[in-house]
C-alpha cells in the first residue's frame, strides 16, 4: 500500500524583477500562519484540488508540465510507463514550469525530496541526471523512504543511513530548505519545491511521534466496508465485509500516516518562521498540496489509490501570499494541471507561450469578480497488471496486481478508464468509461450521492449520457487551449449528435492505452 506525498511550493514575488526586466511594486501581505502545531490554519485560502490521474508519477508529471497524462505520456510508475524515462527527459523536462522559471524569468530554483518514482534509475541516467530548470537539486533516488536512501545532491550521490538525528528524510529536507533560504541570493526571485515522503509508505514516524494519535482510526463514511455493487468488476471483487485483520491493518496505516505528518508540520513551521525572520514571508506565495488521494476501506478496498472516485482523485490545496484575502474557501473546479500556469503567471510569464492544458488560479486567489472558469476536467488512468497470475490470488488469473493476502486486488490491466468530472450550477456529476470488454460505464450524481454509492448510468437521461460521452472524447484528444473549451452544462457549449456516430456508437467508444 502506498500513500500521498506532500509537495510544498514556495515562490517569492514582490519587489523582484520579472522576465521582462520590469520592477514590480512591493506590496505588503496581510496573511500569517500555515498548518503546523503552533501556526494556526488561518489567513489562508482553502480549496479542493483534483488530480487527473490518481497515481504518483502521472500526477507529478501533470504538476510539472501543466498537462493531462495523454499529453505528457506518463501513464504509470515504471520506466516503461515513461516515469522519468529518457523520453520524458528529452520531450517534457525542458518545458516544465521550473525550467521556464529559471531560463525565462530569472528565478533561482530549489528542489528537495521525491521527484518521480523512477528518478535515478541506471537506464535513465542514474542520480547524475539533474533535470533542466533546477539551480539546487536534492532529489531522492526512486520511491519514498525515511531511512537508508540515496540523494542526488546536484548530481552527486549521497548515501544516508538510519540514524534519526542525521538521516530522517523529512528533517533532512527541512534542514536543506532552511540552508537555501539562509544562503540564497537576495538579488533574484526564488522558487522552492519541497516534496516530503510523508505520509507515503512505509509510514515511518520520527521516534518522538510514534505514540501519537493512538485513538485515531480511518474514517467510517457511508461507503466504508460496503460492497461496490453496480461498479466495475475490480471494485465488485473486493471481499465484503472486510476481515478484522484488514480493518486493523488500514487503521494502523491511517494512524501511522498521521504520525509521519507531524514532522511535516515541523518542516512547515520552520520554513514560515525563517521566511518571517528574513522579512520575506509577506512577499512569498506558499502552496501546500498533494499528488493523489488515498482510500482506506471504501467499497471494501483496504488501502491504495488508482481508482476514479473522489477519495482517490481529490486532495487539499492551501495557498497564502500577496493579494490573497484571508480566510477564504474557494469551491471552483481546480486541478493540479493549474499549478504550473499559476506560478508562471505570478512570475509574469506569458502563458500563451506554453503548451499547458491548465489555467492560472491567480484570478481566483485574488478574489477577482466575474472570472470565467472551467466546469469540467478530465480524469484518465491506464491500469496495470501482471502477465501471469498474481501469486497472492492465482484464482483471479492473469492481469491483476497489488493484491492483498485475502485476495482483494487493487489494480488490473482493464482498470483503464477515463472520466469527465463536472461541477456547474446545475450538476455535480462524474461520467466514466472503462476500456474493457464490457465498455463499462459509471455515472454519479454527487449532489444526491456524495460518496458515489449508486451508479446511475442506466437511469440518467440518455441525452446527458450522449453529451458526456462526446465531451469525454473531446477532452481525451485535447491539447492546450482546447482543454479549456466550454463544458456540457456551460452556456457556450455546442453539441452535434451527428459526430457521435462517425466512427463509433454512443457509449461504445473505446480508448486505447496508446492514447494515454
Amino acid at each position: 500500500g502506498e500513500g500521498r506525498e506532500l509537495p510544498v511550493l514556495l515562490l517569492s514575488w514582490a519587489g523582484l524583477r520579472n522576465h521582462r526586466g520590469h520592477w514590480r511594486p512591493k506590496r505588503k501581505g496581510t496573511l500569517s500562519g500555515l498548518p503546523g502545531k503552533k501556526h494556526a490554519l488561518i489567513n489562508i485560502l482553502i480549496n479542493l484540488l483534483y488530480v487527473p490521474s490518481a497515481l504518483c508519477c502521472p500526477s507529478r508529471a501533470s504538476i510539472l508540465t501543466g498537462k493531462y497524462p495523454h499529453n505528457h505520456h506518463v501513464v504509470n510508475n515504471t520506466l516503461e510507463g515513461n516515469c522519468s524515462s529518457k523520453l520524458w527527459q528529452k520531450i517534457q523536462e525542458p518545458y516544465t514550469f521550473p525550467a521556464l522559471l529559471k531560463t525565462m524569468c530569472g528565478y533561482q530554483t530549489f528542489f528537495a525530496g521525491k521527484y518521480l518514482n523512477e528518478y535515478g534509475a541506471e537506464d535513465a541516467g542514474g542520480v547524475g541526471h539533474v533535470p533542466p530548470g533546477w539551480s539546487f537539486w536534492y532529489a531522492l533516488e526512486k520511491n519514498s523512504k525515511y531511512y537508508n536512501y540515496t540523494l542526488s545532491v546536484n548530481g552527486k550521490a549521497r548515501r544516508h543511513g538510519e540514524n534519526y538525528s542525521v538521516d530522517y528524510l523529512t528533517d533532512v529536507l527541512a534542514n536543506m530548505s532552511l540552508d537555501f533560504l539562509e544562503y540564497k541570493s537576495n538579488f533574484e526571485p526564488f522558487f522552492m519545491m519541497i516534496s516530503t515522503p510523508a505520509p507515503h509508505s512505509p509510514w515511518t514516524a520520527a521516534p518522538q511521534y510514534t505514540k501519537s494519535f493512538q485513538n485515531v482510526s480511518a474514517p467510517r463514511n457511508s461507503n466504508f466496508n460496503i460492497h461496490g455493487k453496480n461498479k466495475h468488476w475490480l471494485i465488485r471483487q473486493a471481499k465484503t465485509p472486510m476481515t478484522n485483520s484488514s480493518i486493523q491493518f488500514l487503521d494502523d496505516a491511517y494512524r501511522k500516516r498521521w504520525q509521519t505528518l507531524l514532522s511535516v508540520d515541523d518542516l512547515i513551521e520552520k520554513l514560515v518562521k525563517k521566511l518571517e525572520l528574513n522579512g520575506e514571508l509577506d512577499n512569498t506565495y506558499i502552496f501546500y498540496t498533494s499528488d493523489n488521494g488515498f482510500h482506506t476501506g471504501q467499497f471494501s478496498l483496504p488501502i491504495d489509490k488508482r481508482q476514479l472516485y473522489e477519495f482517490d482523485i481529490k486532495v487539499p490545496l492551501l495557498v497564502r501570499g500577496p493579494g490573497i484575502k484571508p480566510n477564504q474557501t474557494n469551491k471552483m473546479l481546480v486541478a493540479n494541471i493549474d499549478l504550473g500556469p499559476t506560478i508562471l503567471d505570478i512570475a509574469g510569464y506569458d502563458l500563451n507561450k506554453t503548451q499547458m492544458d491548465g489555467m492560472s488560479l491567480l484570478p481566483l486567489l485574488r478574489g477577482d469578480k466575474n472570472v470565467t472558469w472551467r466546469s469540467d476536467f478530465l480524469v484518465e488512468y491506464q491500469g496495470e497488471g501482471y502477465n501471469g497470475s498474481d501469486p497472492t490470488c492465482p484464482g483471479l488469473g492473469p492481469g491483476v496486481t497489488h493484491c492483498f493476502p485475502d485476495c482483494v486486488c487493487e489494480d488490473s490491466y482493464n482498470n483503464t478508464y477515463a472520466c469527465v468530472r463536472t461541477l456547474s450550477t446545475s450538476w455535480d456529476l462524474q461520467y466514466c468509461e472503462f476500456d474493457d470488454r464490457e465498455v463499462f460505464v459509471e455515472v454519479y450524481n454527487l449532489t444526491a450521492d456524495p460518496h458515489q454509492i449508486n451508479n446511475i448510468a442506466k437511469t440518467i437521461d440518455q441525452e446527458i449520457l450522449e453529451k458526456m460521452n462526446y465531451r469525454l472524447m473531446m477532452l481525451q484528444s485535447c491539447s492546450g487551449a482546447t482543454c479549456r473549451t466550454p463544458g456540457v452544462f456551460d452556456p457556450g457549449y455546442r453539441f452535434d449528435p451527428r459526430l457521435m456516430f462517425s466512427n463509433h456508437g454512443v457509449r461504445a467508444r473505446r480508448f486505447s492505452a496508446q492514447s494515454l
